[in-house]
């Protein structure tokens, strides 16, 4: 079983995060990263893939033992939960960002059984507002149901993130996360020292780090 810094060290190896601390990615939100994610690579590359499947699942089992069924953020977590579920041998669903505009307008995909005990799985943590909004989604449409954790494959570990988790008391549990990503970068000689620093700082203030 993969560790954390193992984790992290496949994801640059195979480019589902690439650090570029001189010239920033400009996220949708308008802010200034150093860093973008890609999780959806991991799916190219089934030996990992079938690594991380495997944490993902060895997660809910240790933290999550109740845990009866599994759900997916749309659409990175998609995937990822279609694969863990199989391996629980669980059912799954799958929430969108919104509900369909046609059809039966649905926001939710799939059955739940009784008193679902339920797992959210998406790739990536940023704010954390994708998964808490579909565990809200899961919360209003299914009364006798409870969303008991939120995993992830990778974090940035942002304030915001920290703020919002804990301001809807909301468990989550990841595979691997910024600071670790840094070091190990730093450690294979990705980057340097000074950049490792300047990474650093962006975590902790994202909107104004290219001011300091």
């Amino acid at each position: 079983m993969l560790n954390k810094n193992q984790i992290a060290s496949n994801l640059l190896k195979i480019n589902a995060v690439t650090l570029s601390p001189k010239k920033p990615y400009a996220w949708s939100s308008g802010m200034k990263s150093p860093i973008y994610t890609d999780n959806r690579q991991i799916l190219g590359y089934p030996k990992f893939r079938r690594q991380i499947e495997d944490c993902l699942a060895k997660t809910i089992k240790e933290n999550y033992p109740q845990a009866n069924a599994i759900a997916g953020v749309a659409t990175a977590g998609i995937a990822h939960a279609a694969l863990v579920s199989e391996r629980l041998n669980l059912p799954m669903i799958y929430v969108r960002s919104k509900p369909k505009d046609h059809g039966l307008g649905r926001q939710i995909e799939g059955h739940l059984p009784n008193h679902a005990k339920i797992v959210v799985i998406d790739d990536l943590i940023s704010t954390g507002k994708s998964a808490l909004n579909a565990a809200r989604a899961i919360n209003k449409r299914e009364p006798d149901a409870k969303v008991i954790g939120i995993i992830a494959i990778f974090t940035y570990k942002l304030v915001d993130s920290t703020k919002n988790f804990r301001a809807m008391k909301m468990s989550l549990k990841t595979l691997t996360n910024y600071p670790t990503l840094i070091q190990q970068a730093t450690d294979e000689h990705i980057i340097t020292p000074t950049d490792h620093n300047l990474l650093a700082k962006w975590r902790t203030d994202p909107w104004h780090w290219l001011n300091k």
